[in-house]
């Protein structure tokens, strides 16, 4: 019997920025680590965290991702000692990686957004995508495919209960 991580991803919630993947087409997505604080971990692990604003900046020299202006609550236990709850976190991934997604959000209408923050064996992680801005139209065809899958899926519900 395999021993439980005792910080497994179930004790932790995951963050989703639902918003993201409505106003953006994602091409790409990559995971990240993140530089936190303690003070910064223990309002993640209670969930305190808005990624609705967020955006990632790629530098190229030296290479680097910056994720800004995400909300991390304030822990109130820390006092003092505590964080500032928007400031630009470091985010980690190899070398290669941040220069790929640095030369591709160079292309017209691209940026790299924050899609979620969650636990993975205990560290941080952040999942940025590559992300192309979608018009009205094409936000009314997401609306419109999305209830059409979901029509789609209540008839067959209701075909096996009869049936």
């Amino acid at each position: 019997m395999a021993a439980k991580h005792p910080k497994s991803a179930s004790d932790s919630p995951t963050i989703e920025n639902r918003r993201a993947r409505h106003d953006y087409t994602i091409l790409d997505t990559l995971e990240c680590g993140i530089v936190l604080s303690g003070s910064e971990v223990k309002s993640v692990r209670h969930g305190q965290v808005s990624l609705a604003e967020g955006y990632v900046r790629a530098h190229d020299n030296p290479p680097a991702l910056l994720l800004h202006n995400i909300d991390i609550g304030v822990y109130q236990p820390a006092g003092v000692l505590g964080h500032a709850s928007k400031r630009a976190r470091t985010l980690l991934a190899r070398k290669r990686e941040i220069l790929k997604f640095f030369r591709a959000a160079q292309g017209k209408g691209m940026t790299l957004v924050p899609l979620k923050m969650y636990f993975n064996r205990g560290w941080a992680k952040v999942l940025i995508g590559l992300a192309q801005g979608k018009g009205q139209s094409d936000k009314r065809d997401s609306i419109a495919e999305r209830e059409m899958k979901r029509d789609m899926d209540r008839a067959m519900v209701r075909k096996i209960q009869r049936g």
